[in-house]
């Protein structure tokens, strides 16, 4: 700690022994970069503010709103393109004095450098442009700088509203060129898949088509083998029935005759002498039980169509078991035709391969062409429409918030900031000179640097004695020093002194 204390009183000694070449270096360096800050022209910002509505209602309505990136990337391309910098260019002062073509190039790269579109929101822009010319006073200047604003504004709201008319045009032909070329060819494809229909209709939509053909054909033949069998069953079950069902149902009454009506009298005699409470083994009922039994004998004998009516029944069986019969045929031919459907459509899936491929491809090529000829056709509506809602509803999309102003102070440069680091820098620069050139002299400012130098102990040091009259010259120097010290300071502050009047007198 002790030799960084020494190092530095050791430099601070040097320069304070050499204190007039330092405050002669600062004030040359301070010279001349004061005088190199005076010749820095002033600069002047003109800002505005521009809110573009990109969320209309009807666009809203009509699906064609988007999220806004599309509207504000063109806001920023439109006041940054070249093509409208150099309209700006020749509109204002700035065009003063270019005649030509490279001279005009580097105007518009350096104005692309000096003006700036920021969005404080999605929607919200501030534009800004920064102008200083050596050439043009300061008030000059400022105009200059709201001229530049009001131009960019100009050609936005041209842009914004003529511009987006003529490039949706722009965008509608170039889709009506599009759609002529795939309806075109959507034609042809057309006509190659109707020559290829009628030599191979059975490979219609490819070799997938074909099997799904087969699939569906197999499905259906399932079905039509349980509907069979359904249909079967019920037409077994109807037979059944009518087997068991009479075709002729007996008369009964007082006219009745014949054995059946004899047996129903007997049954019925029977019956009545039971319901006395007569036994079987009563006289009157065992003879009456015989004679039934008799009297059953013969109707059997008889048959079925002696002395009976035709049973409706027997009529509606035989109607139903008819239908029944009719859809068994029917479907047995269903299933016929779709077992020779199946086998032709295997047969041409395993049989030509060559030409299921080429299904494949036309079909694939139809469809391709046929979705894109359809998405155009949506773009083009879709613009269309989007055209005529924005030529009803552009001047409710475009408002400026801030109007440019003339700017009443300078943005740049910052010249009591600049003064006073420049002051720094000469006073620094002073500094290290008289460090410098201390370390080229073989002197030694104290008897510490000297022993570490050479290594051996120093046994002791004699300061130096000065007389009165030497000290009254050094007072008087020291007075010098302040003096130019003063001076150097007084000078900084005359300086921003007229830094501070200049500014107050052009605002």
């Amino acid at each position: 700690m002790s030799e960084i204390f020494d190092e530095l009183r050791a430099a601070l000694w040097s320069v304070w022994h050499r204190r007039w070449l330092a405050i002669a270096v600062a004030w040359g360096v301070c010279l001349l970069g004061w005088l190199v800050i005076a010749m820095i022209p002033n600069s002047y910002e003109s800002k505005a503010r521009v809110y573009v509505d990109v969320q209309d209602v009807l666009s809203k309505q009509l699906g064609i709103s988007g999220d806004g990136k599309e509207e504000i990337m063109r806001v920023r391309q439109t006041l940054s393109s070249a093509k409208n910098l150099e309209k700006v260019i020749t509109s204002t002062r700035l065009g003063e004095g270019i005649t030509e073509r490279g001279a005009l190039d580097t105007a518009i790269a350096a104005l692309e450098k000096k003006v700036r579109v920021t969005s404080e929101q999605d929607n919200l822009f501030e534009i800004t442009a920064e102008i200083g010319r050596s050439d043009l006073s300061d008030a000059e200047n400022a105009v200059l700088a709201r001229d530049v604003v009001q131009n960019l504004l100009d050609i936005l709201r041209e842009e914004h509203v003529i511009g987006n008319r003529t490039g949706i045009s722009t965008a509608i032909g170039d889709l009506d060129r599009q759609l002529d070329e795939r309806k075109l060819e959507l034609e042809q494809a057309e006509q190659r898949r109707l020559i290829f229909e009628s030599q191979y209709p059975d490979m219609v939509g490819g070799s997938e088509s074909l099997s799904t053909k087969v699939q569906q054909a197999r499905t259906e033949l399932r079905d039509v083998d349980a509907d069979l069998a359904a249909a079967e069953s019920a037409l077994a079950a109807i037979s059944s029935q009518l087997a068991n069902t009479p075709r002729m149902l007996a008369s009964t009454g007082r006219d009745a005759t014949g054995p059946k009506a004899a047996l129903q009298q007997a049954q019925n005699q029977l019956a009545e002498l039971r319901s006395r409470g007569l036994t079987d083994n009563h006289p009157d009922v065992v003879s009456t039980t015989k004679q039934v039994a008799i009297l059953a004998r013969q109707a059997a004998a008889a048959g079925d169509d002696v002395g009976g009516t035709p049973n409706p029944a027997h009529a509606s069986l035989i109607a139903i078991r008819s239908e029944r019969q009719a859809a068994v045929e029917a479907l047995q031919a269903r299933r016929a035709a779709l077992q020779s459907n199946a086998s032709g459509l295997i047969a041409s899936q395993a049989s030509e391969p060559t030409v299921a491929a080429e299904a494949n491809r036309i079909s694939r090529d139809y469809d391709v062409l046929s979705k894109n000829y359809e998405k155009l056709l949506q773009d083009r509506e879709a613009l269309r429409t989007r055209g005529e809602v924005e030529d009803k509803a552009s001047q409710f999309r475009f408002d400026i918030i801030q109007q440019p102003g003339v700017p009443q102070k300078p943005a740049a440069p910052n010249r009591p900031l600049l003064l006073f680091g420049v002051l720094i820098v000469g006073l620094g620069a002073g500094a290290a000179v008289a460090y410098a050139l201390a370390q080229l002299k073989s002197s030694f400012a104290t008897s510490q640097k000297l022993e570490r130098a050479f290594d051996l102990p120093v046994i002791g040091s004699i300061s130096l004695t000065v007389s009165e009259a030497a000290r009254a010259i050094e007072r008087k120097r020291l007075k010098q020093f302040a003096g130019a010290c003063g001076a150097l300071v007084a000078v900084f502050v005359v300086l921003i002194a007229i830094e501070t009047i200049a500014v107050g007198s052009i605002a």
